[in-house]
């Protein structure tokens, strides 16, 4: 008997498993677990034929389980299995494997402190895995829990967190890890689980090293790595991509030189669709079609051509036999550098040409641009609902359908930035900006800013110091944020500051609701009471403010980080400019 890690690609039921192949298992009690814990006890499987694919003899349950989390969380771990050998009685290494699990406490962080004492006696995870009846890679899994901090720890076993948030915080330093737990516990922060918490670990899109091309050894970059030993990512996107897309043509430039009539790298992020091209072999002209996903996985796909090609060779339009080329790839290479170089240079001399360019850029992405556009995800419905039917959003949603109606995007597109559909791409968007006026081009630069400016940063509150913004003409209290305000403290602050201070006192011992209406009477001037026009809270000012000395104020504290970083001088004469700009 092996124990091993299999992909679950490569698993399949045997036809002679005992619960058969054809009906679909019951997963209800099994599948939660499987979503918390993963897969705990190995299936039974032996090799199908190919020496990597093998057939689940016991354990499709478990399978199916492992299938359906897939399907949630876009793939699983490859799943621990234990291969029969020539001879193997099933359903006694399956009896056996259930009795020494049974050992164990279920409780994945008992397991661990289990462990943890065995290591201290002088056993080996070698040792471990075979008492236990687990693999070696399981087992070190529950030791490296110990690295996290007590109270992740703590929560894990109480099942307020995850198996897969848990795999991923591992890859968090001790400061992070403080980090993450201080947004669990702010009611006003949200703290990423799951696949998420691996992005935001990584500063966004979370790129294994699995998906290099290069050789890692020579890579200069820093790699992050989980505690497991078995993942590690790149810890700066931009790093990765550089070296990546060089050796994504180095590939490219081997293909030509080997006879491949041509290599098409596709954008980032497209798709190759097998409906929409044939098979045709390098003899005959077939191309090289080089898929990358935004995650860093590069297929080259060998020896294709499009449909739409294909029909104009059947009518003799294209010569089916590729011709030998007027020049070499190295000369190539030359020419398209010194190409590229003169350009660079007239472009240091054309600033408006280069604006229009960046635009484009920023608009339909390339192999050397990545844009995000913010999503603004709400916690709530409520806060959903606020924004967007807040003044702000009226102004951006004017101004961006009319940039969609300059540009000649369809108007119902949400966002300017992606939403260029036509055949030609960056060229031809680039060539109508070329006709535009610089008013014009500026316009739409200020709305793609807009849409992929993140939410919650630091230079949103730069930015607004630096604007002069006013949050009062373009904000009015509502009862979503006045029914988030749950700290006694911070309400009674608030309606001394629209009711006064005597109203405050007098109120102090009022329940939050008697509190919170007090304040909304003041805002509507019902109730008797004297309507207060332009009421912003404390927190939403720029620059903002605190109600009490207490930490956890997201907008305070990013604006504290930019005051201590800039001399007040520089921010006085940023404010000073936006309030002027804004003027003008």
């Amino acid at each position: 008997m092996e124990l091993k890690h299999i992909d679950i690609a490569c698993l399949s039921v045997s036809p002679v498993n005992m619960r058969g192949i054809r009906k679909q298992p019951d997963l209800t009690n099994i599948l939660p677990s499987v979503r918390a814990r993963g897969i705990l006890v190995p299936l039974i499987v032996r090799q199908n034929g190919s020496p990597d694919t093998y057939e689940i003899v016991a354990g499709k349950r478990r399978y199916h389980a492992a299938l359906a989390v897939a399907q949630e969380n876009d793939g699983i771990d490859p799943l621990p299995c234990a291969v029969m050998e020539a001879g193997d009685d099933a359903a006694a290494l399956e009896t056996s494997l259930i009795e020494n699990i049974a050992r164990l406490d279920p409780d994945e962080m008992t397991r661990h402190e289990t462990f943890t004492r065995l290591v201290r006696e002088g056993r080996s995870v070698e040792d471990i895995s075979l008492t236990f009846g687990l693999t070696s890679l399981q087992v070190k899994r529950t030791l490296a829990l110990g690295n996290l901090m007590p109270r992740i720890r703590s929560l894990y076993r109480a099942e307020k967190i995850d198996a897969i948030t848990v795999r991923h915080l591992t890859l968090a330093s001790k400061a992070q890890q403080r980090e993450w737990l201080a947004l669990l516990d702010d009611d006003f922060q949200h703290a990423h689980t799951g696949q998420n918490l691996k992005a935001w670990l990584c500063g966004g899109t979370s790129i294994s090293t699995k998906t290099a091309l290069f050789d890692m050894t020579n890579y200069s970059g820093e790699i992050v790595s989980d505690l497991f030993g078995e993942d590690s990512y790149f810890a700066c996107a931009a790093d990765f991509w550089t070296v990546q897309m060089a050796a994504v043509e180095e590939r490219a430039e081997a293909y030509r030189q080997a006879g491949w009539e041509d290599v098409v790298i596709l954008e980032q992020g497209a798709y190759f669709h097998g409906w929409e091209h044939e098979r045709c072999p390098k003899k005959k002209g077939g191309k090289v079609f080089v898929v990358i996903t935004h995650r860093g996985d590069v297929t080259f796909h060998e020896g294709y051509i499009t449909t739409k090609e294909a029909r104009k060779r059947e009518k003799g339009e294209i010569a089916t036999k590729p011709g030998r080329p007027e020049i070499s790839a190295p000369i190539q290479n030359y020419i398209d550098l010194h190409r590229h170089a003169a350009v660079r240079a007239s472009l240091i001399s054309q600033p408006s040409t280069a604006l229009r360019l960046m635009v484009a850029h920023a608009i339909v992405g390339s192999p050397l641009w990545r844009i995000d556009v913010e999503r603004q995800r709400a916690h709530n419905d409520a806060i959903a609902e606020s924004v967007e039917g807040s003044a702000s959003e009226a102004i951006i949603d004017a101004k961006r359908r009319a940039v969609l109606a300059m540009l000649d995007f369809d108007p119902e597109t949400p966002t300017v930035t992606d939403g260029y559909t036509g055949d030609y791409g960056l060229p031809a968007l680039f060539l109508h900006l070329m006709t535009l006026p610089d008013e014009a081009v500026l316009d739409v630069l200020a709305i793609v800013m807009g849409e992929t400016l993140a939410a919650g940063s630091e230079m949103i509150e730069l930015l607004g110091v630096h604007l002069g913004i006013d949050i009062a003409p373009v904000w009015q209290a509502d009862d979503a944020v006045l029914e988030l305000v749950r700290d006694r403290e911070v309400i009674g602050r608030i309606v001394a500051e629209v009711a006064g201070d005597e109203v405050a006192a007098a109120n102090a011992k009022e329940s939050g609701k008697v509190q919170r209406q007090i304040i909304r009477d003041c805002l509507a001037g019902t109730g008797g009471r004297t309507k207060v026009d332009g009421w912003v809270p404390r927190w939403m000012a720029f620059p903002p403010s605190a109600y009490t000395e207490r930490a956890g104020v997201g907008t305070v504290e990013r604006w504290d980080r930019i005051a201590s970083a800039f001399d007040a001088e520089s921010l006085e004469r940023a404010s000073e400019a936006g309030s002027i700009a804004q003027a003008a």
